[in-house]
């Protein structure tokens, strides 16, 4: 570290740190010294694990961001989430059905809709967040699958919402039931299933099972792919 870094002062679990101005907030953590084996996977805002609370000395505002993105300010407060707290509802997707009806049956909330489009200004994926919600009251199943197809569950989202919504969960409910009763089979994965059950293919993976690691690293590098 050179003399011209700028350091700045951050609190972690009511600990004061000085820590380099240029730093994320997970980059932060570690040059404290703490040790991230939760809540941070891909380090590169694609997972959504690092969903974090904080606020700033002075401002009564609690703020979310993911850890991996946001940058340290002066006399931050820092709290980590192993996951936002939300409502999931349990359900068998083999007994529902693709309609704006069973939607509402689980998250009824989304009904609750203002309008105020906070979750969408939040989401660290720039999804249209608020729309997706509308496409899900309409029944509009295929586009609510669509629009929130690039969601990382977060949740900061569902920390912004004041109807309470948990949009994450509705969208993955309606990408469920999007590739479970809308989207048309697949031929040729059901072709490759029968012909997996039908025994085809056990050499070959008894034979993979008991390869070493240098012949499996040899046969992947060396594997067909198919063009795009």
């Amino acid at each position: 570290m050179t003399q011209e870094t700028e350091l700045l002062n951050v609190y972690i679990m009511g600990k004061s740190y000085q820590v380099p101005a240029s730093l994320t907030i997970m980059n932060a953590l570690e040059y404290a010294g703490y040790q991230l084996v939760r809540g941070c996977g891909c380090r590169a805002g694609f997972c959504g694990a690092c969903a974090t609370v904080y606020r700033i000395k002075g401002d009564y505002e609690l703020k979310v961001g993911l850890a991996c993105q946001t940058k340290v300010e002066p006399d931050m407060y820092l709290t980590q989430l192993p996951f936002f707290p939300a409502q999931k509802a349990e359900y068998n997707i083999r007994e529902l059905k693709a309609t704006a009806e069973q939607i509402a049956y689980y998250y009824p909330e989304i009904y609750r809709c203002i309008g105020c489009n906070a979750c969408t200004k939040i989401c660290p994926q720039d999804l249209k967040v608020m729309q997706y919600i509308g496409y899900a009251q309409r029944g509009q199943i295929d586009r609510c699958a669509d629009e929130s197809f690039d969601c990382v569950m977060c949740g900061l989202c569902a920390s912004r919402c004041p109807a309470l919504i948990v949009h994450y969960n509705v969208g993955i409910l309606a990408r469920r039931l999007y590739s479970r009763y809308l989207v048309p089979p697949a031929g040729h994965l059901q072709d490759r299933v029968t012909e997996i059950r039908s025994g085809k293919f056990d050499e070959d993976i008894a034979m993979l099972m008991t390869a070493s690691a240098d012949e499996l690293k040899k046969r992947y590098n060396e594997r067909d792919i198919e063009p795009e």
